[in-house]
């Protein structure tokens, strides 16, 4: 019986062998497809683009987000960013409209618009950097080449308000043109500096002028002070005459209607207006030193010792 089992178990073993083989083969199959699809798919996120390419040509660029899956071995996947990016174009020397040379260092914020026609045209961000780099610092040297040294750094008369606007209208119509798809949303000059053995020259001609300047104002302050100093002199004098030919006039006024009075008074009691004009004339000739010598009889002497006729 025990011989019939041996030889039983030794009938079976190969078909459990082939059994078991198939089942782990088939595992196995399965595990690799999960693995193949798994390493296969890939999640496309709302800031970027994924592009897929066949045997390296651009066959399908995925902009939406979500779930997606390439084919195994045939086609590789790629990222670009769909955010803005910022590119510090190099610092370059230019030359203004009244020759004289000057350094511009700016910078530009861009971003993939056409994720195929910069692959196409440009293949690499780092290109499509370089490109634009030098159209904006051609159209910034071509910009500021129409303007004056003074109207770039002077607060007050400069344009670059506008010249960054119009920089960005013409780098975009360049990069349009020539399909890199890419677009430049701003551009902007961060700073303009001499270059460093034009700096003292430079200085010093602008303190020259602005000493000019100021020693013009003070010129032209002194000259208002005088013009104002002659006119008000001209104007007080003026004021003065008239103040005293009206006063004479008054005065004369006055006199007038004294003399009046005084007729007036002197018709009616001759001998009282005679008394008051005597006392009024002692007021003016005698003073606390004056010594009067009059006769005892006369007509004064009498009323100063308050005899009355």
């Amino acid at each position: 019986m025990v011989n019939d089992k041996v030889v039983g178990m030794k009938e079976k073993a190969p078909f459990m062998f082939k059994k078991y083989t198939k089942i782990g083969a088939v595992i196995i199959i399965i595990l690799l497809l999960l693995i193949g699809i798994l390493t296969n798919l890939f999640i496309v996120k709302e800031n970027e683009y994924k592009v897929i390419r066949q045997f390296g040509e651009v066959v399908r660029i995925i902009e939406e987000p979500g779930l997606n899956y390439k084919i195994p071995f045939i086609q590789s996947v790629t990222t670009l960013p769909k955010y803005q990016m910022t590119y510090d174009v190099q610092e370059a020397e230019i030359n203004t409209k009244d020759k004289k040379r000057m350094l511009i260092d700016n910078y530009a914020v861009w971003k993939i618009k056409d994720p195929k026609s910069m692959i196409s045209n440009a293949r690499t961000i780092v290109n499509a950097e370089t490109k634009m780099g030098e159209f904006i610092f051609s159209t910034i040297r071509a910009e500021l080449g129409r303007l004056d040294y003074d109207e770039i750094i002077n607060d007050e008369k400069s344009s670059r308000g506008s010249l960054n606007d119009k920089v960005t209208e013409i780098v975009n119509g360049l990069l349009e043109r020539d399909k890199y798809g890419i677009i430049v949303t701003d551009v902007r000059i961060k700073r303009t500096d001499l270059p460093a053995e034009n700096e003292a020259s430079v200085f010093t001609r602008m303190i020259s002028e602005r000493e000019s300047t100021a020693q013009g104002y003070l010129s032209k302050g002194d000259a208002e002070k005088n013009r104002i100093i002659a006119q008000t002199d001209k104007e007080v004098k003026e004021m003065l005459a008239k103040a005293e030919a009206e006063a004479d006039i008054i005065r004369g006024q006055g006199e007038q209607e004294a003399a009046k009075n005084y007729n007036e008074a002197y018709s009616k009691d001759a001998r009282f207006y005679e008394l008051y004009r005597t006392l009024e004339s002692y007021k003016k000739t005698i003073d606390d030193e004056t010594v009067l010598v009059i006769p005892f009889d006369s007509q004064y002497a009498k009323l100063l010792m308050g005899e009355t006729e």
